[in-house]
């Protein structure tokens, strides 16, 4: 029988286990990847303003679909794999639909962070499911 867990008390031993127990860092890359895509997206060089897609939309849209898509992944980690599959192929799309992708380093942080989301898996309990099969019983 093991020792009950016992209650983090510090407030960053309380954010550690409360981010393990979610896909925080993929989704937090999302998250900036979004933010550097919308900011790329809305460049603005003196009397130059870049902008590509269908007058601009795509870079609006897309970047704040990819910042509520890391959000969701980390608020909700039960449909954790259809929020990194769908900001994994809107990171991707962004390469021809937002600057290149935000210069390429917002395509690869929303597809690190939407891959690093799809493979999370939540850690395994310390518990025997079956007290009957646990192998230190008697």
């Amino acid at each position: 029988m093991s020792a009950p867990a016992v209650a983090p008390t510090s407030p960053s031993a309380r954010f550690r286990a409360w981010a393990r127990s979610r896909p925080f860092v993929g989704g937090l890359l999302v998250v900036l990847g979004g933010i550097e895509l919308f900011c790329s997206g809305q460049l603005d060089l003196g009397n130059i303003r870049i902008q590509f897609g269908i007058e601009g939309l795509q870079a609006t849209v897309i970047p704040i679909a990819l910042v509520a898509l890391g959000v969701l992944a980390v608020c909700s980690p039960a449909q954790r794999v259809f929020y990194g599959i769908v900001a994994l192929a809107l990171a991707v799309y962004s390469l021809i639909g937002v600057n290149l992708g935000g210069f390429v380093l917002g395509m690869l942080l929303s597809a690190v962070g939407g891959v690093l989301v799809v493979a999370w898996m939540p850690r395994a309990s310390s518990e025997p499911a079956d007290p009957e099969h646990d192998e230190g019983a008697a």
